[in-house]
């Protein structure tokens, strides 16, 4: 039921996250678009800007050449009429000078337009013609020869070429509107695309808000209800952890006893084999003694079966008997501790692990003297409340066994070093040793199980010792090592021992 809820709040979540974001980037692109249709609509409206400007230059300058060319036909006209008046002739000057450069600029200004081109090629024969006949006439006045300059003036029909000139300006001013007429068309297209776009990317904005919002307020109802769920799962969880809790305690706690019963009826008979091996032993010392005197006194009726037996083979079964007792004995001794530690209460305390260590390396300092060894502590080690026995025995057993099972090349140099990772605290022993098996890094944990070469006295029960008090200080213990390399272990811990980790 409690998987069943789970899942089917995190497919709940996960569809409602894909929805999020299936309306995130409907809006996002939406965004873009609208982004990229201002980009679009202000480019457009700038060169439209500069197209229209161009177009008011270019009307400018076809009323600024038109004007000089009526100027300078004014000026002349004026200039046959009164020779006498030099502002005619200064007048007919200025504009006669002025209209190649403004003749030029519009064929500057035109020149990306092949039809306004034509019309200038137009007018610049018509000003060609019209130029030279104008300086023949201020010629001929200048020269006294007014009445031949008003018969050639007669003669040329200005009129009818300035009509022609004027008709070409006319032209080329139409141009200039039909131009302005469709660039003003084609703004107002791109401002409505503008606005088409920005209307569509706020409808679609506005929906992506709308059906957010309406998720976003399913997703809060249904997370709601999840966790009066997940609350009720929780209880239900507590309540169920606490009656496994105790079921494990009870069952905890019937192996000890059944371990306690156990070594304590197996000691029993082991106490009768050790007292007759020794009452063996002491009618073995009677019986060699007597075969000794009767070796002496009456060889002949001694057998060479009875003299070994009495001699060798008694004594040598005698001593297999006392020394298989001896290691039964130990054996039994190390389960009567393991139960009697799986009994004993926890006391936390505030512990000095640097003092700790001190006292542990003090107490081996014979042993240390003796090998050479080397304990150090590296750096500052962290805080810690809980079991003082429980951990001196932990600190104690993984020193030990660095010190013994050291390597035959180099002196021994145990490291003890700690520190914090998130909410645990961790204690590491080090050493350069000659290593552990990385096939054996979990059997060395089981009771009564050894690695490597078995010159070192020991039963195997130390580090299942270890990793047993490190389980019921809340803890665990792992290994890191290989042949030839030396060995870490580290002891992760809670840095509060509390009462639920102690039951």
């Amino acid at each position: 039921m409690a998987g069943e809820r789970g899942q089917n709040f995190a497919t709940s979540e996960g569809k409602i996250g894909r929805v999020l974001i299936a309306f995130m980037a409907v809006g996002f692109f939406a965004l873009i678009a609208a982004g990229f249709a201002a980009a679009w609509v202000t480019g457009e409206l700038a060169r439209h800007s500069q197209a229209v400007s161009h177009t008011y230059e270019v009307e400018l300058a076809i009323a600024d050449t038109r004007r000089l060319i009526e100027q300078g036909e004014t000026t002349r006209r004026g200039f046959l009429l009164s020779p006498d008046t030099p502002s005619f002739l200064e007048s007919y000057n200025e504009a006669a000078a002025a209209l190649p450069r403004a003749a030029k600029r519009l064929r500057q200004l035109t020149y990306d337009n092949p039809r306004q081109q034509s019309h200038i090629r137009t007018l610049e024969r018509h000003l060609r013609e019209l130029l030279a006949l104008r300086a023949q006439s201020v010629e001929l006045i200048i020269g006294g020869k007014v009445k031949e300059a008003n018969e050639r003036f007669q003669a040329e029909l200005s009129s009818t070429r300035l009509g022609e000139i004027r008709a070409v300006f006319d032209a080329m001013a139409r141009e200039e509107r039909e131009l302005l007429a469709a660039r003003d068309a084609q703004q107002e297209r791109s401002i409505g695309l503008f606005y088409t776009v920005l209307a569509v990317a706020g409808v679609l904005l506005v929906a992506v808000a709308v059906a957010a919002l309406l998720v976003v307020v399913r997703y809060t109802s249904d997370l709601a209800q999840s966790r009066e769920q997940l609350q009720q799962l929780n209880e239900s969880l507590e309540a169920i952890v606490v009656d496994r809790t105790a079921d494990l305690s009870r069952a905890n706690d019937e192996i000890q006893r059944f371990a306690y019963i156990v070594s304590h009826d197996l000691r029993s008979p082991l106490v009768n084999v050790m007292g007759f091996t020794a009452e063996l032993e002491a009618a073995a010392a009677a019986l060699r003694a007597l075969v000794e005197r009767v070796e002496q006194d009456a060889p002949a009726i001694l057998t060479d079966d009875a003299r070994l037996a009495a001699q060798e083979d008694l004594p040598e079964a005698i001593g297999f008997i006392r020394t298989s007792t001896q290691k039964m004995d130990r054996l039994i001794n190390a389960i009567l501790a393991l139960s009697r530690q799986g009994r004993r209460v926890l006391a936390p305390e505030p512990l000095d692990l640097m003092r700790m260590v001190g006292q542990i390396r003090d107490s081996m300092a014979h042993r240390l003297d003796e090998t050479g060894a080397r304990i150090d502590v590296d750096g500052i080690l962290p805080a810690l409340v809980s079991d003082r026995v429980a951990i001196e025995q932990i600190l104690s057993n993984l020193i030990e066994n660095a010190v013994k099972y050291r390597h035959p090349d180099r002196p021994v140099e145990v490291q003890v070093s700690g520190g914090t990772a998130g909410d645990r605290v961790w204690i590491a022993v080090s050493d350069n040793g000659r290593g552990i098996d990385p096939r054996d890094h979990e059997r060395v944990f089981d009771l009564f199980r050894r690695s490597g070469t078995q010159d070192q006295p020991g039963e195997g029960i130390g580090l299942a010792h270890v990793r047993a008090l490190a389980y019921r200080l809340g803890g665990t213990i792992t290994l890191r090592s290989a042949l030839g390399e030396g060995a870490t272990f580290r002891l992760s811990l809670p840095p509060t021992l509390t009462l639920q980790e102690k039951s």
